[in-house]
């Protein structure tokens, strides 16, 4: 075998899963959504939280390019691997700078500049392996070549971002990821897709990823400790928030969802992976990291040491990190259902509408009641979907789908 043929990619088949390849690409990001976790944790304030937001979009555009490429060829074969192992190399860059994003620190290379330049790293490698793809596709070099500007004016919104300081260098970056999603939104619905099941188990992927993250920033934080019973206690209610935010996603939701895009086709078909999977993964993804946040501050309580500590209440953006972080994640979830579906869930609407309402009246109440509360509401939630639409979910999960 020579060496062109070496480099030669292979096509993704239709029922394709996602591969061991693809799996250890994600590891980086789990190490990049810990990073963003301790962003805000160091100093839980309102600014740090939204340059986190800020952050989490850049990686998230870093990573949902590789999502369309690998529906395509497979990432395990040919020049495939070496473009991902390059990507990974530029993601672990950009998840080591986070700390630097918006601020650089003293010695060493600039660390706003440098994580700029990961990102066009990133980005790059994606548009160049797209190119070559669609050599033999003029309607596919075309999507590229109206998608590519959008790489660009985020990268030079960047490094411009990298030389400001303050709400200016904020608006850099709103303008930034503006480009990302608007260069996406009037790029056209001539992208492709071999296999529905791999893009839609990609995505079910990041969510764990994302969700086994919130599980990490409990468990760090009290690994070294005596146990106790107030560490079991939160540490049970966070594993539960975990499990009952899995449950309203991968019990039906993603089943009904997966089974609308496999009978879809043309450009309806790219539409909802780009309005279901490009989009609504993106603040599910952050709902759950900034849930994190709240987990991690109430498990700080727990393992202070001083038993006073326990009473004290969550306030400020941890708290409303925590409840809003849930509300984000469940109507984000209620749109990625009802685009391609019709159906809206109402009761996660009503769910996400009194867990916004309780932020006020939590206040100052103790960091475990709040935990409780939220533990409370999310399992009612999901008792009162499994109760009341039993039959279907039944035929979601073990018979025919609804058409």
């Amino acid at each position: 075998m020579d060496f062109t043929r070496r480099l030669r990619v292979q096509e993704v088949q239709e029922r394709a899963s996602v591969s061991p390849l693809e799996l250890f690409f994600d590891l980086v990001f789990v190490f990049a959504l810990t990073r963003v976790t301790d962003l805000m944790a160091d100093d839980p304030s309102g600014v740090n939280v939204l340059h986190a937001m800020l952050v989490l979009g850049v990686l998230w555009w870093s990573w949902v390019g590789y999502s369309w490429l690998w529906n395509l060829v497979r990432a395990d074969e040919g020049a495939s691997r070496v473009v991902l192992f390059a990507a990974m190399g530029a993601v672990f860059v950009l998840a080591l700078t986070i700390p630097e994003a918006f601020d650089d620190m003293s010695g060493g290379l600039d660390g706003p500049v440098i994580f700029a330049l990961g990102y066009f790293v990133v980005r790059l490698l994606h548009l160049v392996m797209f190119f070559v793809l669609s050599a033999d596709d003029p309607q596919l070099r075309g999507q590229v070549l109206r998608f590519a500007p959008s790489m660009a004016v985020g990268t030079v919104c960047l490094l411009v971002a990298s030389q400001l300081t303050g709400p200016a260098q904020t608006a850099m970056w709103f303008a930034a990821l503006a480009g990302d999603y608007l260069g996406t939104l009037v790029g056209g619905a001539d992208w492709r897709l071999r296999s529905v099941s791999h893009f839609a188990e990609r995505h079910g992927l990041i969510v764990i990823i994302a969700l086994g993250e919130s599980i990490t920033s409990i468990g760090i934080g009290v690994a070294a400790l005596p146990i106790s019973w107030a560490i079991i206690v939160g540490s049970l209610l966070g594993l539960a928030v975990a499990a009952l935010m899995w449950w309203a996603y991968f019990d039906v939701t993603s089943l009904a969802v997966e089974r609308a895009f496999e009978a879809a086709g043309g450009t309806r078909l790219i539409r909802i992976a780009q309005h279901c999977y490009t989009y609504a993964h993106l603040p599910m993804v952050a709902g759950i990291v900034l849930m994190s946040l709240g987990l991690k501050k109430v498990l700080s309580y727990a393992t202070d040491g001083n038993a006073h500590r326990l009473t004290d209440p969550l306030t400020g953006w941890p708290l409303v990190a925590l409840l809003a972080g849930a509300a984000l994640y469940l109507l984000a979830l209620v749109y990625f259902k009802a685009y391609p579906t019709g159906s809206v869930s109402w009761p996660r609407v009503v769910t996400a509408a009194l867990l916004l309402a309780a932020i006020p009246v939590l206040w100052h109440t103790p960091a475990l009641v709040t935990l409780t509360a939220l533990a409370a509401g999310l399992a009612a939630m999901t008792g009162y979907d499994t109760w009341r639409y039993a039959e279907r979910r039944d035929r979601i999960r073990h018979g025919d789908h609804e058409r």
